[in-house]
């Protein structure tokens, strides 16, 4: 019975699967993901340009977290809220030279297909302040992620859909 619902499942889905043919192959579509994260994360952190996450995070994003159940309900309010952290950190606002940063926990990545519509990205990562010269970047907590990203065959990439963080702690797995 259930191998017939998945046969139905993919039978059904077959139009859409044909326009997004044009997704890349594996190994090169897990490379664009990992620059894609890289870009993502710095821009967001380290980076603070709301500009650049534009470009990345499909319209229908949402962001899902443990601790405070739908953060994020959608592409632009994300980027708004990018924009209003990002003036707070900049000269004379309420976080004047705040610094952070995300670090990928080694080896702790996975990312794979989800048939021709996108890719599953799942790992690990650490979150860092600079606390200063004497004390330098301090991890202060840690968290596992699952980021859908989403190919869009009208625009040739990858956007990201959905973002999943849970299990924060202090250090991953805590």
């Amino acid at each position: 019975m259930r191998s017939l619902l998945v046969s139905l499942l993919v039978a059904s889905a077959s139009p859409a699967l044909a326009q997004n043919a044009s997704m890349p192959a594996l190994d090169e579509a897990r490379a664009e993901i990992e620059a894609l994260d890289a870009k993502l994360f710095h821009a967001a952190f380290e980076g603070c340009d709301p500009a650049v996450l534009e470009g990345l995070i499909a319209s229908e994003f949402r962001m899902l977290h443990d601790l405070a159940g739908v953060a994020v309900p959608s592409g632009k309010q994300f980027v708004e809220r990018m924009e209003e952290q990002c003036a707070a950190r900049g000269p004379g606002g309420a976080n004047e030279g705040y610094k952070n940063r995300r670090l990928l926990v080694p080896g702790s990545r996975s990312i794979t297909p989800l048939g021709n519509w996108g890719m599953l990205d799942r790992g690990w990562h650490t979150f860092h302040e600079w606390r200063g010269e004497e004390r330098g970047w301090v991890q202060t907590g840690g968290a596992r992620f699952i980021h859908v990203w989403r190919w869009m065959p009208e625009e040739g990439q990858f956007r990201l859909a959905e973002s999943i963080s849970v299990d924060h702690g202090s250090m991953p797995g805590e």
